[in-house]
């Protein structure tokens, strides 16, 4: 016997039903608004409760439901002090978590880095900021209350590979929505094939226009590769072989920040890649006043600890795991 409809607004014979976005959408605010189970919604709407199932898995997909963890932040006072004190930072955050790696450590890191990019920037400033999935979670936890008419623009070339959302073009239109400011492109390729090509783009009107305002920047927002594979963004996006990527670390790199590597010392290292990268230059990285890098997981360690000797960054938000081997290794190394 089917089951009676309990539910006025919806009707059991197909022809009352306006469409299956609707149906979706009663199922939707049953389960999620009104609190029903899907036993419940299923007597009311006369169908299987495995088809309710597929019901909601069908409305999320379809960006009917959006579903958001305002998870609380919480941060190591105690590890704080000690990464501003050893490597003199204008200020830090060590987001407690007990994740190691993976998707929710880079949502934690993220959000902890939109937290404090939000104190460091003020209306009518310049935001430059590079790829990568840490700065991909840091703009998409961030939330401007109002308008703060911030240029957004674009610290290293476009990868072009298939991870497009964390692309540099992807990431600075979507800050610049939120922040309700203009976006400005780096329109040319991250790494060319030669020094001499990187260097002619670089020296193109349009790319050069966007390199100086990134040198004009109040604040910038930066990923911090490493050269271990399995943690390598160049190469789990496929842009870089994972042979390519060992041969830069058996060459001394830890890590790079916008494409310049560096030794465990900090110290610039592979310096014939760094030139055929479309991007901002060190001097000129290092000019900028507040450098906030984003970056997480133990894996990750010695690509940050070269980061924070080298300047790279001045600001930095990691997660308490990752903070204290950084500080092991500061020890030891």
């Amino acid at each position: 016997m089917m089951p009676q409809n309990t539910n006025p607004r919806v009707k059991l014979d197909k022809k009352n039903i306006p469409d299956r976005a609707s149906l979706l959408a009663d199922v939707a605010e049953m389960y999620y608004l009104e609190e029903k189970n899907q036993a419940e919604i299923a007597a009311a709407v006369g169908v299987t409760r495995s088809m309710i199932s597929r019901m909601l898995t069908d409305a999320r997909e379809l960006g009917m439901v959006e579903i958001w963890i305002n998870r609380p932040l919480h941060s190591d006072l105690e590890l704080e002090s000690a990464l501003k004190e050893r490597f003199g930072l204008l200020d830090a955050t060590a987001v407690v978590t007990g994740r190691r790696s993976g998707p929710g450590l880079t949502r934690i890191v993220g959000m902890g880095g939109a937290r404090l990019l939000k104190r460091y920037l003020a209306p009518g400033q310049t935001l430059a900021l590079t790829w990568g999935t840490t700065v991909s979670a840091a703009v998409d936890a961030f939330e401007a209350t109002e308008s703060m008419r911030v240029r957004v623009a674009q610290l290293t070339g476009a990868m072009g590979t298939r991870m497009m959302e964390y692309d540099g073009h992807e990431l600075v239109a979507r800050m610049a929505a939120k922040l309700g400011g203009d976006a400005y492109f780096l329109n040319a390729p991250y790494l060319c094939e030669t020094a001499d090509m990187a260097h002619s783009l670089l020296e193109a009107k349009g790319v050069r226009e966007a390199i100086n305002l990134c040198k004009q920047a109040d604040v910038l927002l930066l990923g911090i590769g490493t050269t271990l594979p399995e943690y390598s963004y160049h190469c789990l996006s496929g842009y870089l072989s994972r042979h390519e990527v060992e041969e830069l670390r058996r060459a001394g790199a830890v890590g790079d920040v916008c494409g310049m590597h560096f030794d465990m010392q900090g110290r610039p290292v592979c310096q014939e890649f760094s030139d055929r990268v479309v991007a901002i230059r060190l001097p000129d990285l290092l000019a900028v006043r507040v450098r906030l890098g984003v970056a997480g997981g133990e894996g990750k360690a010695d690509a940050i600890l070269g980061a924070l000797r080298g300047k790279y960054v001045n600001v930095l938000v990691i997660d308490s795991l990752a903070a204290r081997k950084v500080l092991e290794l500061a020890k030891s190394n």
